[in-house]
């Protein structure tokens, strides 16, 4: 149980820093403004993102596409959670994965609920070749969904 304290709170601190983050730059930029982190490999680029993650299927063009992503992003987070419960806290790399999947879904979509669309940040590049713009709670779902992947592989069946 002590495990899936710090895991909690570890969720929570994630989503207070990705919030932060993101508040920092809407403040401080504007919107599609870049400033070069490391010239020809990172820029902080200022964007919107309406659709799910990496902006996929952004600009749908339907209003009512993003009510269905919010609900299949509750849903997914619904399913993401009740796996966190059922772990058990002797399951580290499970916990971390799940964790890690559950703080970027939050940060997310709060995002979503308070602001309409996800800030995104991240422009990582190398000369015309760019990585969707993305944010920290994608980072966590990215991270968090590889690690899930390794754990369910390295699993021997029942």
């Amino acid at each position: 149980m002590k495990r899936k304290g710090l895991a909690l709170g570890l969720i929570g601190l994630t989503v207070v820093l990705d919030q932060w983050t993101k508040s920092l730059i809407a403040k401080s930029m504007t919107l599609y403004e870049s400033r070069p982190i490391i010239r020809g490999f990172i820029n902080l680029t200022y964007n919107r993102n309406d659709g799910a993650i990496f902006g996929f299927l952004s600009h749908a063009g339907n209003p009512a596409f993003r009510w269905i992503l919010a609900l299949a992003s509750f849903l997914a987070l619904g399913l993401v959670v009740f796996y966190f419960i059922k772990t058990p806290g002797r399951d580290v790399l499970m916990l971390a994965a799940l964790s890690l999947i559950l703080a970027g879904a939050v940060g997310n979509n709060v995002d979503r609920i308070l602001r309409g669309s996800v800030i995104d940040f991240m422009d990582v590049y190398i000369k015309r070749w760019h990585w969707p713009i993305f944010n920290l709670a994608d980072s966590c779902i990215s991270i968090g969904a590889c690690l899930l992947l390794i754990v369910l592989f390295r699993r021997k069946p029942a």
